[in-house]
């Protein structure tokens, strides 16, 4: 089960990202763009979507995904459930959510920078294996 605190967690790391509470509701934005809300009661989660795909993503997994509102279906929009999602399948849906609303430029180096971090906590670790075995 994925929380509120964990979406913000990853959310505020997402450059450009802010945080904004409208009408009772906590939502990410680039600009002025929404890429992710919270339902009030914090029970589901909205985030951008293709609208070509979002209802093969609905049909694929009903119990864990939804299409939004009627007055929302014009947006690329999609609802899930947050006790059906795990955090990893929450930190792709959020980082493609944000990637929709970002230039590509800035979608490229978050993932440059990201692939560096992945590898110097890799090099951390066997560092650490090396000297866990050298003792």
């Amino acid at each position: 089960m994925v929380t509120i605190q964990d979406i913000r967690v990853l959310a505020l790391t997402l450059p450009r990202t802010t945080e904004h509470l409208i009408y009772d509701r906590v939502k990410f934005r680039v600009g002025q763009i929404v890429y992710v809300a919270i339902s009030r009661d914090e029970t589901t989660m909205g985030f951008g979507f293709p609208k070509e795909e979002r209802d093969a993503l609905v049909a694929a997994e009903p119990r864990k995904f939804f299409l939004p509102r009627a007055s929302d279906l014009r947006f690329h929009w999609v609802e899930a459930w947050l006790e059906a999602l795990d955090k990893p399948e929450m930190r792709e849906l959020v980082i493609d959510a944000w990637r929709m609303c970002v230039p590509k430029k800035v979608s490229r180096e978050y993932e440059a920078y990201r692939l560096r971090a992945i590898e110097a906590q890799q090099d951390r670790e066997a560092e650490d294996q090396a000297t866990e075995d050298g003792d």
